[in-house]
This record gives C-alpha cells, sequence and structure tokens, in this order.
C-alpha cells in the first residue's frame, strides 16, 4: 500500500477507546532544513535521541540541539521510531509527503506508572499475501505466527485511575473497513480484524491501519503485584473457506500508560 490514513479506529469488546493519543504526536511543522525531537511539555530540543526506520535499517541520533536528518530513501509508507531514556518509546508513519519538509515531533516524559512492553517490530500472519494487501511493500521480516504473547509485572499500577494499553504503529490490517478506507486495494478479499487479548480477555477488535491505538484496559482484570498478559491475533482471511489465510500485518510499540 502506497498510503496510509491517520484515522484510527478501535471497536472495543465492553470497554470504550479514548480518542487522544497521549504516546506524542507531530506537534508542528519545522521551518529549519532538518527535523527536530522536543520535550512536548517544554518544547525544548532533545539531544542524543534514537531515530530508526526499521524497515529500511537506518539509524541516527538528534544532536545537542534536537536536531536530526534521514539520509535515505522512503519507499512509499514506513515506521519510524523515537527511543529516548526517560521518555516514552514514540512511533509514527511516515512517507515522502510528508517528510519531504521538516517536522517538529513532540515526545512525553515517562512516569513511575508507564510501562514499555515492547519496543520492537513484529510481523504476525503466514507470509502469504498480495502485493495489493495493505502496507505489503512494507513488510521488514517474516511471519512469528497467527499471534504475539507477552507477559509482563504490572507494580506500581493505581487501579483506581484509568490504564490503558498502547499501540504506537500498525500496518497490513486488511479489513472491510480498512478497504472502504483506501487502505487496502484488493478488491477480492478482506480479513477479520486483528483481536486484542488482556489476561485471556478478549478488549478490543483493531479495524483500521494507523498510530497510536489506546484501548482502555477492563480494572477487573488487572492484576496489580502480578504477571499480566497481552495477546495480538491477527485476522484471516473471510473470502477464504479451503484453508486458514491469516492476514499479514505488523505492528510496534507497546506501552501501558495509567
Amino acid at each position: 500500500m502506497k498510503k496510509i490514513f491517520s484515522l484510527i479506529l478501535v471497536i472495543l469488546i465492553s470497554v470504550s477507546a479514548y480518542g487522544d493519543t497521549i504516546q506524542g504526536g507531530v506537534s508542528e511543522r519545522g521551518t529549519a532544513t532538518s527535523s527536530r525531537i522536543v520535550d512536548k511539555e517544554t518544547g525544548k530540543g532533545i539531544s542524543g535521541a534514537q531515530v530508526s526506520l526499521p524497515k529500511e535499517g537506518y539509524r541516527t541520533k538528534t544532536d545537542k540541539y534536537g536536531y536530526f536528518e534521514l539520509d535515505t530513501s522512503i519507499d512509499g509508507t514506513s515506521i519510524m521510531s523515537v527511543k529516548k531514556d526517560h521518555y516514552k518509546p514514540f512511533t509514527m508513519t511516515i512517507n515522502e509527503k510528508n517528510m519531504s519538509s521538516p517536522i517538529v515531533i513532540g515526545i512525553e516524559k515517562s512516569n513511575g506508572a508507564d510501562i514499555s512492553i515492547d519496543t520492537n517490530m513484529h510481523h504476525l500472519g503466514d507470509n502469504s499475501y498480495s502485493r495489493l494487501s495493505a502496507n505489503a511493500g512494507e513488510f521488514q521480516g517474516e511471519s512469528a505466527g497467527p499471534f504475539y504473547t507477552q507477559k509482563f509485572m504490572l507494580r506500581n499500577i493505581n487501579i483506581h485511575k484509568p490504564a490503558y494499553l498502547v499501540i504506537g504503529s500498525i500496518i497490513g490490517i486488511d479489513t472491510l473497513m480498512a478497504r472502504t478506507m483506501g487502505q487496502n486495494m484488493n478488491p477480492n478479499a478482506y480479513s477479520s480484524p486483528p483481536e486484542v487479548y488482556f489476561n485471556g480477555n478478549k478488549i478490543a477488535e483493531i479495524q483500521i491501519n494507523g498510530d497510536g491505538q489506546k484501548i482502555k484496559l477492563p480494572p477487573s482484570l488487572i492484576k496489580k503485584n502480578r504477571i499480566n498478559e497481552i495477546t495480538i491475533k491477527t485476522g484471516r482471511n473471510l473470502m477464504q473457506t479451503s484453508y486458514v489465510d491469516y492476514d499479514d500485518i505488523e505492528f510496534m510499540n507497546l506501552i501501558i500508560e495509567n
């Protein structure tokens, strides 16, 4: 896919998703020749932030004023990652158009309750997909299978405050809704949505590709000071009935926010 929408829609099972993304974001258009990473609250440049494009295998760091340049070509849509100690890991989808001029990206400081579950790129599915599939040209690795599971400890979480799972970026979803939005160019097939489980309970279905998907965790499912588990299952091609054809998707950056 050569086009990705910033519109994000998460349909939840028994809980509601909030539209605000507090994981960071493009805060303003830059005016210099270089893009910049800044503290979202103070606006000051952040030095030594690691900026990478996993698909392209490219990595660089910001200078002492927070400026950086992407000295590599971007083929279609890609995922850019920003990491810095004491800040929430941040990802966003980029392409030639929105990186044709400098941007300023504001990232947020972590608090004691934030938990970075995983900052790596993951590919789910069966490595069998049409080149017309959403973002197929951007897939960067072999599939790990139809589902992803990660266990983690929740020590400092406040069960009296809302807690959220934030998915930094996700591409490759071929649902009917994604096709309607122009994200999937395959006219003959569409898939069921990826499903998100928390401690064995389904809490969300993800219908559209995008950044900063935010899912509220049901308080009754949270296990404070114990091991918790997140599972993401990819969808299936609903037009294929003779065998199971898994939808190939990729996602990056999972955070619990409280």
